[in-house]
């Protein structure tokens, strides 16, 4: 069974989308549609920005989705899913690449949360951590005893987990866990604690959003974040990417129970390989691949 993966942020790059406007017709009409939902040329920080600029998270977020969604849409009757899923952002790109979700209404969602959360960052600082090399049950019980607001965010792949709060108790966190045998400690170059209870009014203003958006059932089950199970109900596909906001990303979970479910391939549909590495962490045998139009 042929799965499809959609990245979330952090896998953009300058440049990245350039060859699909370049080649595609149908290509540049979206990404040009999109620049007039957007408000702003986008596609001049994609194609020749600074790096700076493409991190902007009312950028990135919105970069991330056309990438992945615009190359599903070149793929045709090449992209023919039996399950999909995406890390955070990348849920969107899935919803719209399974035929949930518009492509205007995704970007324009895109975009809402993107600015939700970087409104959320501004109102408290804070931040995230890789924590490398530690089992789950020990990151998370380190995350419980302090009193700061920090939880895991990102369960990316075995022994390798994000964690997520306010800039004190991520400290706290990073000092207690390599005390306690993680290989490292990493503070990421993030803009805020994502999904942590610190992105609260984020859910709440996406909510809203989500609420008034038409969605459909998808062509296939989608394996979402927040628990990791597949879905296809309209009404349990909107209520988790809302609660996704403020809960932790079960990518692991997604990968196991997809291969559970009969997962023989893994495409990654978007910039960069990130989640094809963190596949490979979970099975080292299974077939993995980006896609492309060659």
């Amino acid at each position: 069974m042929k799965s499809y993966l959609f990245p979330g942020q952090g896998a953009q790059f300058v440049g990245m989308g350039k060859d699909l406007y370049d080649h595609s017709e149908k290509a540049r009409n979206l990404f040009e549609k999109a620049n007039e939902i957007l408000g702003f040329r986008i596609t001049d920080i994609m194609f020749s920005g600074t790096d700076e600029d493409l991190k902007q998270t009312r950028v990135t977020q919105p970069a991330i989705f056309l990438h992945s969604v615009i190359l599903a849409q070149e793929l045709a009757n090449d992209f023919q899913p039996d399950m999909v899923a995406g890390h955070s952002l990348g849920e969107f790109s899935a919803l719209v690449s399974a035929d949930a979700i518009s492509f205007e209404d995704g970007l324009r969602l895109v975009s809402a949360r993107a600015n939700a959360m970087q409104k959320a960052c501004e109102i408290r600082p804070s931040t995230m951590a890789a924590i490398l090399g530690l089992d789950d049950f020990t990151v998370e019980d380190i995350c419980q005893r302090i009193s700061e607001i920090v939880v895991p965010a990102n369960y990316n792949c075995p022994g390798q987990l994000v964690i997520s709060g306010t800039i004190e108790g991520i400290d706290k966190a990073c000092e207690l866990l390599i005390a306690a045998g993680a290989k490292r400690a990493l503070k990421l170059n993030v803009g805020g604690a994502f999904h942590s209870p610190l992105m609260e009014s984020a859910r709440v203003e996406l909510q809203a959003a989500i609420e008034a958006t038409e969605i459909k059932e998808p062509i296939c089950p989608i394996y979402q974040n927040i628990d990791a199970k597949p879905y296809k109900d309209v009404a349990s596909i909107k209520h988790n990417l809302t609660a996704q906001l403020t809960g932790a990303v079960r990518w692991t979970q997604i990968v196991e129970k997809m291969l559970e479910h009969g997962a023989t391939s893994f495409t990654e549909v978007g910039p960069g390989n990130v989640l094809q590495g963190l596949v490979k962490k979970v099975n080292r045998t299974v077939e993995t691949s980006s896609a492309s139009l060659n």
